[in-house]
């Protein structure tokens, strides 16, 4: 691809995100050319579908000694303490988001100087916005003030990405994750949540509680859609690139109501209720639907899975699993 051999180092492998997308990039790219960089959790799947290093990423000197083993062209760099978990952490959220991407940024600016191809992804996250931007048809450039220590990592991080590239030249490319819905990991630590675990209690237990009321509406996307978007703009044409801070990303906005109706529709017997907890201040100071359209526009993002499509795969892939274990 693009002249050179793809070398991909994904850290955080073993998390929401790169558990899925360590998998797809190996079927792409070949097993040998995607490294996953895991610091406590060893996922099955993961060590057994390819190479793997224990790296701690807020310490620069194992992602150089990674980079520097392994000839690494491309880092998707996906380690991150999220949203609520951040808020009961707020030193260990700042030292693990922000270090732990400056010392990437670094260590690929160092490879950039001596003549070596320096790609990296960092994924942002609609957590960026806070309580002062529109939350309806969020534009792309809009005030940031998020109340989040997690949100504020993010502006941050999509600061220093972009000071990276019109300093260094460092080829620096980054989304602004909705809430993400994955079937292959369990949530970890996201405000967003409850549209994961209410498939879960769902098929276990027929009763959710949600944490946010019935009318919180948040941007949400199931995470094939969100693998898709990651390599598509990885892949995009740097040309085609209109911005080197973030792109809005979205693909459906639903509320905790209508996905708890929608899950009920597979599930008859399903039932649920709501009782709001500290969450909800995060989620009321989010978007409810954003406005990608430079996305669109730039790499040619289009979503697959809407509400319906969603919650159907979503069930069909839990069920088999979760009914009986």
């Amino acid at each position: 691809m693009g002249g050179y051999e793809e070398r991909i180092l994904v850290t955080g492998a073993a998390g929401q995100i790169g558990s899925e997308l360590t998998l797809e990039l190996r079927r792409r790219y070949g097993a040998e050319n995607v490294i996953a960089g895991v610091h406590k959790k060893m996922p099955k799947e993961i060590i057994e579908s390819g190479p793997y290093e224990r790296i701690d990423t807020t310490d620069i000197s194992g992602i150089r000694a990674c980079v520097e083993k392994h000839n690494i062209t491309t880092i998707y760099h996906l380690v991150s303490i999220l949203s609520a978990a951040g808020e009961k952490n707020s030193n260990l959220a700042w030292h693990v988001n922000m270090t732990s991407l400056k010392n990437v940024l670094d260590v690929m600016r160092e490879r950039k100087e001596k003549g070596y191809t320096a790609k990296v992804f960092w994924p942002s996250s609609i957590a960026a916005f806070g309580p002062d931007a529109p939350k309806d048809n969020t534009p792309q450039d809009t005030v940031m003030h998020p109340t989040t220590i997690y949100g504020v990592t993010k502006v941050s991080g999509e600061l220093l990405c972009n000071y990276y590239w019109l300093k260094y030249g460092v080829d620096v490319r980054s989304v602004r994750y909705p809430g993400l819905i994955s079937s292959m990991t369990h949530p970890g630590g996201g405000t967003s949540d409850y549209a994961v675990e209410v498939f879960y209690e769902a098929i276990k237990n027929g009763h959710y509680t949600f944490f946010v009321r019935a009318d919180t509406v948040l941007p949400m996307m199931y995470m094939p859609d969100a693998i898709r978007a990651t390599i598509m703009l990885m892949d995009a044409d740097e040309d085609a690139l209109s911005t080197r801070l973030s792109y809005n990303l979205a693909a459906m906005s639903f509320s905790a109501g209508e996905l708890a109706e929608e899950v009920k529709k597979h599930i008859p017997g399903f039932s649920y209720d709501f009782r709001p907890d500290e969450r909800q201040g995060i989620a009321d100071s989010w978007p409810r639907i954003i406005d990608d359209s430079y996305a669109r526009k730039d790499w040619g993002w289009k979503e697959k899975f809407k509400l319906k499509e969603m919650v159907s795969d979503m069930i069909k892939k839990l069920e088999p699993s979760l009914k009986f274990s």
